[in-house]
């Protein structure tokens, strides 16, 4: 469903759609005195992506206008959607596609009047580092006989298995729609999918696949360049997060005219939230009459300063190194966050193609605007793709192989001169943005919590099961709900057994 950034490149119908432990940190409900009747004064939240945008409007929509929602962002408002320019044209250099089953993302562009962006077709193909190993063409039926000559059943395995997820995973809508949210990332996967879902986040997507009846060789060559595209590692990652990613291979992708990241600015802006331009350096638990709130410690351009809140809501990394953010009076404390973000390097590249290294010496003869990568010790990038600008006229055309057109290159460290020179015959500009884009998930194995304390939640907890736009904006939606049902003592609509029953009784 990704965030945010992690950076999805366009590849037609292979395009993409779309784990720590509770760290010993204990909550309880939160007091009478705490909450009472009347609403929270005064919320903060901490990060202005996709998620703090997000849950910013849905704190509003379920408490009201009267709430004031103070939003602090250090850097840029849109986090990881973000546009770099080239010759006075902007283009996506973080999260890019969005799947049309996203159904929040929908629910934002309509509501901020926003346009899906004119889709141009592109042809794509996996290469193993000496020749393409698939390639897509302009027929159907003929692609189908390709997947179907080279891999037998296992493309409609795989259809079948993914459909069967995303079946599942749509319950989430239907749940929240009627209130519905959950305090554990366990209590949510197992609410959609039971066991499964759960067990899911814990064994590899290769070993999920493999039990179904999908071939090695299949997972070897188009599973594996799915993944390195989409999330920049490889088939041991876990099922849920690889089931969500594979999940756009058949479906249709879009993007928002104007750049993703209005979204993020279109949401601030409608819920009137106050946009503090500061970094969070500390969180800190008070206690007065036996009402809980927060000191909320920044440091802005004019010094350093604090505010006190009624609900926080984080939105930002806690797992990895990078972050600053301590907390201050909390007993027991709150543990550090085991794990480390995945770094993917976007590199926007205003170039001539060197379509003589994917085996096409005439650039006239080059058909694909995109490239994913099998997994092969020559590779340097995970993926390439001929973009278009975030605005398209209805004059655009894209760019005939042998002109310069602007390539995003996907790639774990920055390219060195030399892998520029075997990519590109020559070019004008490199343009290179790295990204904490998602979560290594190799690095822990069980799920972050979102109840950090009373009122404190940790929105970003979701990326652990699968990183993308949607599941930020699903996080969202949770954890409004989840602030907002705690503290009006609504635990009836918490972590409820059975769901798919009640909704239907409801209904």
């Amino acid at each position: 469903m990704t965030a945010e950034v992690h950076q999805l490149p366009y590849a037609s119908r292979l395009l993409l759609f779309l784990t720590v432990v509770a760290v010993g940190v204990k909550w309880t409900e939160p007091s009478v005195a705490a909450a009472g009747d009347a609403p929270p004064g005064k919320i903060a939240i901490v990060g202005a992506g996709i998620g703090g945008s997000s849950v910013a409007h849905f704190l509003q929509q379920h408490f009201g206008p009267q709430v004031q929602l103070d939003v602090y962002e250090k850097d840029t408002v849109g986090g990881r959607l973000a546009t770099v320019t080239v010759n006075k044209q902007q283009y996506e250099s973080g999260g890019a596609s969005i799947h049309s089953l996203n159904l929040h993302m929908q629910d934002f562009v309509k509501l901020l009047g926003l346009k899906h962006r004119r889709e141009l077709a592109g042809k794509s193909a996996i290469f193993n580092g000496e020749q393409l190993v698939l390639e897509e063409t302009d027929w159907y039926l003929l692609n189908l006989f390709r997947l179907w000559w080279h891999y037998g059943m296992s493309f409609l395995r795989l259809q079948m298995w993914v459909e069967e997820v995303m079946e599942k995973f749509m319950r989430i809508y239907k749940y929240q729609a009627h209130g519905y949210a959950f305090s554990r990332l366990e209590e949510l996967l197992h609410s959609l999918g039971g066991d499964t879902f759960v067990n899911m986040t814990q064994r590899s997507v290769a070993e999920s696949l493999l039990e179904v009846g999908i071939t090695q060789r299949f997972i070897d060559d188009v599973i594996v360049a799915i993944l390195r595209a989409s999330y920049g590692q490889s088939v041991l990652i876990p099922a849920f997060a690889g089931a969500m990613s594979l999940a756009g291979a058949q479906g249709n992708m879009w993007a928002v005219e104007g750049g993703n990241k209005l979204v993020c600015s279109g949401l601030l802006k409608l819920t009137k939230a106050n946009i503090i331009e500061a970094a969070v350096s500390a969180i800190s638990l008070h206690s007065s009459e036996g009402k809980t709130f927060y000191q909320v410690h920044y440091e802005d351009e004019e010094g350093q300063g604090s505010s006190f809140y009624d609900i926080v809501i984080i939105a930002t990394q806690l797992h990895d190194s990078k972050s600053s953010i301590t907390f201050q009076n909390f007993d027991p404390p709150i543990a550090e966050f085991p794990g480390i973000f995945h770094t993917t390097v976007s590199s926007i590249i205003h170039g001539y193609l060197n379509s003589s290294y994917f085996g096409f010496p005439d650039p006239k003869l080059f058909p694909f605007a995109s490239i994913l990568t099998a997994d092969a010790p020559t590779i340097f990038f995970n993926s390439m793709d001929n973009i278009c600008p975030v605005n398209i006229s209805g004059t655009f055309r894209r760019k005939q192989p042998q002109e310069a057109a602007i390539w995003r290159v996907h790639s774990r460290h920055p390219l060195e001169k030399q892998e520029l020179k075997t990519l590109f015959r020559s070019y004008y500009s490199v343009q290179v943005t790295e990204w904490q884009a998602c979560p290594d998930y190799g690095s822990v194995k069980t799920l972050p919590p979102i109840v950090l304390h009373d009122n404190l939640y940790y929105l970003n907890s979701m990326e652990w099961a699968a990183s993308s736009m949607e599941m930020a904006a699903v996080a969202a939606k949770n954890v409004a709900l989840l602030a907002y049902n705690f503290w009006y003592h609504d635990l009836g609509k918490i972590d409820q057994k059975d769901l798919m029953h009640k909704v239907k009784t409801e209904l």
